[in-house]
């Protein structure tokens, strides 16, 4: 049996039962049998739990979150950052280019304008970032 799948069974079948015996319409005496009935069928399946692959797993989920948490780190962030602001800044002066190459001059003004504007907001997020 997979891990999750056992793990959710296992829960599931807890608060089922839980739940069943809260909302029958029965004895306190049936009622505390039928919730001693389910207690071991909880414990009957918490023992065909596979133990190693439970541990298994939850090693190696909480290895990936501190890698993840790793990969937040600020220097991290900011290196990805740095390289994305190069690369809009290139495709900025690309487009200036071939707008000058066309030789309009309205459309220079523009993608002038594009460029300045695009190095003031990577600019702008870099130097957040790098506080």
């Amino acid at each position: 049996m997979k891990k999750k799948t056992a793990a959710a069974l296992l829960g599931g079948t807890l608060v089922g039962a839980g739940l069943g015996v809260l909302f029958a319409p029965k004895s306190g005496k049936e009622t505390r049998a039928e919730l001693t009935k389910k207690i071991d069928e909880l414990v009957n399946k918490a023992k065909e739990i596979d133990v190693d692959d439970m541990k298994e797993y939850i090693v190696e989920k909480t290895d990936e979150i501190e890698t993840a948490l790793k990969d937040l780190d600020k220097e991290k962030v900011l290196k990805i950052a740095k390289r994305k602001a190069e690369e809009i800044q290139k495709n900025v002066k690309e487009l200036v280019d071939y707008v000058k190459d066309k030789g309009e001059p309205v459309l220079e003004e523009m993608a002038d304008s594009i460029r300045e504007k695009a190095i003031e907001v990577t600019k702008g997020v870099l130097k957040k970032l790098e506080k």
